[in-house]
């Protein structure tokens, strides 16, 4: 029996079952959904990409996975040297895992041992926003604030939360800046927790505050990296100490992670004392299938000039629900490839997923949230199709 993610297993309905997929569609025994979910943010270039299809074979028939306990191999080289390349300022050192989460656990934990390196141990708090989403892992719980995910895990000892609000940053680092190791946030898009958006000046001035008080500043861009926000990264706006990146890495073929340093984290663990080494190592940390699929996904990521694929997605959304309302519909937000209409009551979306179904699309509506996170081929026709769906439900009796 298959225990399934965020659903009461008691009561759930019975899950749509797969038997292909192709382009922006998944394919049932009788019907095929355009995927307004890109498979949990990370299809970015649709399913079963040829591309990417041969480069994983190719490097099948070479070798699928050693450890870099000790070893190293060309792919895992070869994506390091690129994401150096695409990455902004001085994050020139990648550590990789086999999840978001992990890799931001990876993150938290490089953020308390600077600290220690530096002989600074009382530096291990964390501050996070409030609606944060990070992961799944007690880490990652902690520093999350959505009891939705986490009502079973309340531990939240030396996590504070706040708005993203630069003087009520200000001031809980006047406070406690002496205990704070790092600031993460997931930068201008909150995901799971809302679809909440806020400004890039905030951002900004979070920067110079941690700058100030000595204060790690992470993005975790797991959801956020690789256009979805409008920009390849959200980190060439304000660059971080350490980012995240996941999802998208990996265009939805193998998990995959990898939590990326700037030099300063990076020299605070480069020592001739043993005890400051990092002792972390995932037994799939850079696979090289992993590796492979993610050199071929930003190969076409730029070649095929995405960046302006995205746009056009964030215009034709745009101009979508410029003139659209409803009394159901307390906010509607875009921002680059990412829609998102939150109602005012959750039982005004009880029924839409059913209904999307029946309409050819597959999406999966959370608590108030109807959402799209589109890949990035969607045409304008099949975007056309999808805005016209979410409009139908909430014009219907």
């Amino acid at each position: 029996m298959i225990w399934y993610p965020y659903t009461q297993m008691k009561t759930m309905a019975e899950p749509i079952e797969i038997i292909g997929a192709e382009g922006v569609y998944l394919h049932t025994k009788d019907k095929k959904l355009i995927d307004t979910t890109t498979s949990w943010w990370s299809v970015i270039h649709g399913y079963n990409n040829p591309e990417i299809n041969e480069a994983l074979k190719n490097q099948v028939d070479q070798f699928a996975h050693v450890m870099l306990g000790g070893l190293t191999h060309e792919p895992v080289k070869a994506l390091s040297k690129k994401l150096v390349e695409i990455l902004p300022g001085d994050l020139n050192h990648c550590f990789y895992s086999d999840s978001g989460s992990v890799g931001v656990e990876v993150a938290l934990k490089m953020a308390v041992q600077y600290f220690f390196n530096q002989g600074q141990p009382e530096k291990k708090s964390f501050v996070g926003l409030k609606c944060a989403y990070h992961g799944d892992t007690f880490k990652t719980m902690a520093i999350g604030d959505d009891e939705d995910y986490h009502l079973a895990f309340p531990e939240k000892e030396g996590i504070y939360h706040i708005s993203p609000n630069a003087s009520e940053l200000k001031a809980l680092f006047e406070d406690k800046h002496r205990e704070i190791a790092a600031f993460i946030v997931e930068p201008l898009l909150q995901g799971a927790g809302g679809m909440r958006m806020y400004d890039v000046s905030f951002l900004e001035e979070a920067r110079k505050l941690c700058d100030e008080y000595n204060v790690l500043f992470i993005f975790d861009e797991v959801a956020t990296g690789f256009g979805r926000t409008g920009h390849m990264f959200v980190s060439e706006l304000v660059c971080p100490d350490i980012v995240i990146l996941g999802k998208a890495l990996t265009a939805g073929y193998i998990g995959h992670a990898v939590t990326v340093a700037n030099d300063k984290v990076f020299d605070g663990f480069y020592s001739d004392q043993p005890e400051h080494a990092f002792m972390h190592g995932p037994t799939f940390m850079g696979n090289p299938l992993a590796c492979t699929v993610a050199l071929k996904s930003i190969e076409i990521f730029e070649r095929e000039d995405y960046m302006s694929k995205i746009k056009a997605i964030e215009s034709q959304l745009k101009d979508a629900f410029d003139d659209f309302s409803s009394d159901k519909v307390k906010d509607i937000r875009i921002l680059g490839a990412c829609l998102c209409l939150e109602v005012h009551d959750q039982k005004d979306l009880k029924g839409f997923k059913e209904f999307a179904v029946e309409n050819g699309i597959h999406s999966r509506p959370f608590i108030n949230y109807m959402y799209g996170m589109f890949p990035y081929i969607i045409k304008e026709d099949e975007l056309t199709h999808v805005c016209n769906v979410y409009k139908k439900w909430f014009e219907k009796e």
